[in-house]
């Protein structure tokens, strides 16, 4: 154990469920399968998603909100699309509840069944499209850019916070266009947006690829997707943008007139990304004492600890530690002054540490009389090396020296990322060696694939080993397939994953 946490290496899952809690980020509802998230774990999703939203609006992209409730027959017009879901969905079936007769409580009141069941949201391209076929009779209207930021449900039997809930809370983009073509750049914008963010901001490096047929997006014609790899060389779908054709154009007859004056049938696309990112982001960096935040991603970015003894030396440390946070402030970076006096510095320490502020500063009475304060980054922690990660700054030099080192931080925490990612990256030619390598390595393996749904299963079944994405970025490579010897034309990207 290493301050309360079990570490990675002795149970890798325990050291997730733990750091969840420990760090203060979300924890288990009373309703199975749902998560409450916590202030400050809600405080990084907000990062993500003030980011995010941005670099959306920056691609013409506007905000809307579609009901929360789907009809039923609308999720049976697409065939794929409700196969996809089906299993998963919840349903509404009665509108009221009325006290038992026999005084046992509350029950369904069987007069008030509705007309029609409901399923409550699991995904929204159903009734965006119905809203579409109304909004849609020319080639003027489009195209039409719309994002909503939301909850949905999906009734998992597995579960665990951010990665994989009951019901989460996500962005899901819905556009519709007049030709193919644009549908099918702006789907491959989006992914390009996805693995900007999480490589610019969450500092987690991501491989761009397309799914196989089986992985792809239920009514989608493609289905774009940027993969990470965690810590336990696992791997994590961290975005998917689907380029869905004409498919529900045609579900939901919508239609425009094009310059010519003839009719034609929209094309559409819709992406998204979720809490899932949150997930990710815990797993992708951070260690045996707690979280790792990249710098661009952390609530609170500096936090300064005053070490004192009496109301004296209090007034004098929180006098400099104010102007510090102040001028920290003004070049915009995000400050905590913790001036709690129900706690000592050693428990703060560990407690942001946990949390994974990326900078610590203490200020002590001694540190008054050399006009220094102590600085500690959060990426850098040996239990054997007390000093490690730790240096002493001049006061007039704390904004640049601050700025300097989330700076290096960002771009350290991405960069131990990739190394590890290049680390776990395997090429193998046999399907001994790629059993060999999941087991004892882990990570990517980039192996040869006839292109058959039978193969891809049966790998599957027998190693739990999924293509995660058909990569857009390596080059054709001719060779034969792994499990029956038939010809490939390029390498797939195989791992277990989340």
């Amino acid at each position: 154990m290493s301050k309360g946490i079990t570490k990675r290496s002795e149970d890798y899952s325990a050291w997730y469920n733990e750091l969840v809690k420990k760090a203060d980020l979300a924890e288990n509802s009373d309703v199975r399968g749902c998560m409450v998230i916590k202030p400050y774990g809600f405080a990084i999703w907000e990062k993500m998603q003030a980011e995010i939203d941005r670099m959306f609006k920056a691609t013409g992209h506007s905000n809307a909100y579609f009901p929360l409730f789907i009809p039923k027959s609308y999720l049976s017009k697409e065939a794929d699309h409700v196969e996809g879901f089906a299993k998963e969905c919840a349903v509404v079936t009665h509108y009221r509840l009325k006290n038992a007769e026999d005084g046992s409580g509350v029950v369904v009141d069987p007069d008030a069944k509705l007309e029609e069941e409901l399923i409550v949201r699991p995904t929204s391209e159903t009734v965006i499209w119905s809203s579409y076929k109304k909004w849609i009779q020319s080639y003027r209207d489009l195209p039409i850019l719309l994002n909503q930021w939301a909850n949905v449900v999906r009734w998992e039997m597995r579960t665990r916070i951010f990665l994989r809930t009951s019901e989460f809370l996500w962005q899901e983009g819905h556009t519709a266009h007049a030709t193919k073509e644009e549908a099918e750049a702006e789907t491959i914008q989006m992914m390009n947006v996805y693995a900007e963010f999480a490589e610019n901001f969450m500092a987690v490096p991501v491989i761009k690829g397309i799914k196989s047929e089986s992985e792809r997006f239920a009514g989608a014609d493609e289905t774009y997707c940027i993969e990470a790899l965690m810590q336990d060389g696992k791997a994590l779908q961290a975005g998917t943008s689907h380029f869905l054709g004409q498919n529900f154009a045609k579900a939901f007859d919508v239609k425009f007139l094009n310059k010519e004056n003839k009719e034609e049938l929209v094309w559409g696309t819709s992406w998204g990304v979720s809490t899932r990112l949150m997930g990710a982001l815990i797993m992708a960096h951070s260690d045996d004492h707690g979280l790792v935040l990249p710098p661009k991603l952390a609530p609170i970015q500096v936090v300064i600890v005053p070490i004192y003894k009496g109301d004296e030396q209090f007034a004098a440390v929180s006098a400099k530690a104010n102007e510090i946070k102040k001028a920290l402030e003004a070049v915009g970076v995000s400050v905590k002054y913790d001036n709690r006096d129900t706690y000592k510095p050693g428990f703060k320490f560990a407690d942001w540490e946990m949390k994974g502020v990326p900078v610590r500063l203490a200020l002590g009475a001694r540190d008054l009389e050399n006009g220094t304060v102590e600085m500690a980054r959060r990426d850098v922690v040996d239990p054997n090396n007390r000093n490690a990660g730790k240096k002493v700054v001049n006061f007039d030099e704390v904004v640049a020296e601050v700025q300097a080192t989330l700076e290096d931080m960002q771009q350290g925490i991405y960069k131990k990322a990739l190394d590890f990612r290049t680390e776990k990256t395997t090429k193998v030619d046999t399907y001994e060696e790629f059993k060999q390598v999941l087991d004892e390595k882990g990570g990517f393996v980039l192996a040869h694939w006839d292109g058959t749904a039978d193969t891809e299963d049966k790998i599957k079944n027998e190693t739990k080993a999924t293509i995660r994405c058909i990569p857009l970025d390596d080059e054709a490579e001719t060779g034969q397939c792994i499990y029956s010897g038939q010809p490939s034309a390029r390498r797939v990207l195989f791992a277990r994953a989340y």
